[in-house]
């Protein structure tokens, strides 16, 4: 039998540092992603990602498992250059690229995370 538990504040075992269960709801990432872009690329580890392709060199696509509310959500991405975001954003994906020192696409490893609200 599944159970449900149904508070509005949560707060430390002390009973202080209070925080309302809408801002963590609210303020956690939707979705995430780590994958590897050189060579055949892959996934090291994700949340609510069914899948990612290899648009072309230092491009990737992350396709949602449940999909967002709509296209205004925020991506944060990084990689080892340091020079990476995200563009092309629906509510089943959003596209990631990365660029080099000199602004020239590249490939490499990505991390990448979604807060929004999911449909």
């Amino acid at each position: 039998m599944a159970s449900e538990l149904r508070v509005n504040t949560l707060k430390d075992a002390a009973g202080n540092n209070s925080i309302a269960t809408s801002f963590v709801a609210n303020g956690s990432a939707k979705a995430w992603v780590q994958l590897i872009g050189t060579g055949t690329i892959s996934t090291l580890d994700s949340f609510n990602s069914s899948s990612i392709s290899d648009l072309s060199t230092g491009r990737y696509q992350t396709n949602f498992s449940n999909n967002m509310n709509n296209d205004d959500y925020a991506v944060t991405a990084s990689d080892q250059y340091q020079a990476s975001g995200y563009y092309g954003s629906t509510t089943s994906s959003h596209k990631i690229f990365c660029n080099g020192a000199v602004s020239t696409p590249v490939d490499s490893t990505v991390s990448a995370a979604v807060h929004g609200d999911l449909a």
